[in-house]
C-alpha cells in the first residue's frame, strides 16, 4: 500500500471514529431540535447514497425506495413494540401469532429490517431488471405501491391504515450515524472493486458488457439488493424517529426527495450524496418559514402550504439547467487532493508573507 493511501486511509479512520464520539457527545448535551435534525441528516443520508449506488454506479433508475423504506420500517416497529402495547393498539382486528407474543432487542430488529428489504428487493428485482429503462423505472414504482397497499390492508399484521403508534426510539445519533458510515463504506468498497468497475460498464452499455463477459442479472441483482438492505436500515431509523409510521406515509414523494438529494448532490457521487442530503435536510427545516403566516414589514403574509415542494422543485429544474453534475459530479473527497490544497494555500500564503 502506498504512504498516500495509508495516510488516507488513517485519516479516514479518525475523522469516522470523531465523528461518532461528537454523536455520543450530542446524543447526551444537543437540544431535541439539534438532535432531530442531526438524525433526519443521518437517514436521509442513507436513502440518498443507496440511490448513488444502484442508479449513479448500476445505472438502474429505481422508484421502489418508498416501499422498500416500509418494509424495514414496519419490520422494526412490529419487532420492538411489546405485547401489551400491540393488543392495546389493534382495534379493528387482533395482531396474529407471531406478531402479537414478539419483542426483539433492538440491533436484531434493526438487521432483519434491512435482510427483509434486501429479500423484498430481490423479489422486486427479479422480474423488474430484466426490463429496461422506462419500463424498468414504471414497475418499480408499481412494486412499490404494492407494498403500500398490502401495509394499507392487512390489519391482523400492520394494522392496517390506522398504523402503528408509539414506536419506542432505541437508535440515537451514534447509532444513527454509525449506519452511516456502514453505508458509505460498503459502498464505496463496492463500487472500487472489480464488481464495482464491471457495473460501471453495464451503466455505460450494457451491449458491450454483455460482449465482454459480463453477467448483466447478477451484476445488476447484487447492486439491488445490497442497495435494498440499506434502504430497509434507513426505513427502520425513519420510524425511530418519527415514533409513528401508516401506509400513506410511504408514498412516491418520499420517493422523489430521495432522487433530489442524489441530484444535487451528483449523481456517481457518494461525498456528494451526503452532503446535498445534509443541505436537503437543513433547507427543509428553514424553508418550513414560508408556509407558516408572518408579518413583514407590517404587511402580513399568509402561509402557503406546500410552497417548500414547489422551491425544492424550482431548485432541481435549475440544479439540471446550469449545473447538471451537481454538487461533486462523479468525484469523491480525497484527503490527497484535500491536503495538497491546504499546502499549496499555506505556502501562498508564507511567500506573500516573505515578500511583504
Amino acid at each position: 500500500m502506498r504512504s498516500g493511501s495509508k495516510r488516507g486511509l488513517v485519516l479516514s479512520v479518525v475523522s469516522a471514529a470523531l465523528l461518532l464520539l461528537f454523536m455520543a457527545w450530542g446524543d447526551r448535551y444537543l437540544n431535541d431540535f439539534e438532535t432531530r435534525l442531526l438524525y433526519s441528516w443521518a437517514v436521509n443520508a442513507i436513502f440518498a447514497v443507496s440511490f448513488t449506488l444502484i442508479y449513479g454506479h448500476a445505472g438502474q433508475f429505481s422508484l421502489a425506495h418508498a416501499g422498500l423504506a416500509a418494509v424495514g420500517a414496519y419490520t422494526v416497529a412490529l419487532l420492538t413494540l411489546t405485547p401489551q402495547e400491540k393488543l392495546v393498539m389493534w382495534l379493528l382486528e387482533p395482531p396474529v401469532w407471531p406478531i402479537s407474543v414478539i419483542s426483539w432487542p433492538f440491533v436484531p430488529a434493526m438487521l432483519l429490517s434491512g435482510v427483509l428489504a434486501a429479500v423484498v428487493g430481490f423479489f422486486i428485482g427479479a422480474p423488474a431488471l430484466r426490463l429496461r429503462g422506462d419500463y424498468f423505472c414504471m414497475a418499480t414504482l408499481g412494486f412499490s405501491e404494492l407494498i403500500r397497499l398490502v401495509f394499507a390492508n392487512l390489519p391482523s399484521i400492520t394494522n392496517g391504515a390506522m398504523g402503528l403508534r408509539g414506536i419506542p426510539r432505541y437508535a440515537g445519533l451514534f447509532w444513527a450515524w454509525g449506519f452511516v458510515l456502514l453505508t458509505v463504506l460498503v459502498t464505496k468498497r463496492l463500487s472500487e472493486s472489480s464488481y464495482g468497475r464491471a457495473i460501471k460498464t453495464v451503466r455505460e452499455d450494457e451491449i458491450a458488457a454483455e460482449a465482454a463477459g459480463v453477467n448483466l442479472f447478477r451484476h445488476k441483482m447484487l447492486a439491488f439488493v445490497v442497495s435494498s438492505f440499506f434502504v430497509g436500515i434507513g426505513g427502520a431509523l425513519l420510524a425511530q424517529l418519527l415514533g409513528t409510521i401508516e401506509p400513506r406515509g410511504f408514498t412516491s414523494t418520499l420517493t422523489y426527495s430521495v432522487i433530489t438529494m442524489a441530484v444535487l448532490g451528483g449523481m456517481g457521487s457518494i461525498t456528494g450524496a451526503v452532503i446535498a442530503s445534509g443541505i436537503y435536510t437543513f433547507a427543509a427545516e428553514l424553508l418550513r418559514a414560508v408556509e407558516s403566516p408572518r408579518a413583514v414589514l407590517g404587511i402580513n403574509l399568509p402561509g402557503v402550504p406546500g410552497m417548500r415542494v414547489l422551491i425544492f422543485s424550482i431548485m432541481l429544474l435549475l440544479m439540471i439547467l446550469f449545473y447538471r453534475r451537481g454538487l461533486m459530479g462523479s468525484s469523491e473527497f480525497s484527503w490527497d487532493r484535500f491536503l495538497a490544497s491546504v499546502q499549496l494555500r499555506v505556502s501562498r500564503a508564507t511567500r506573500k508573507g516573505g515578500e511583504a
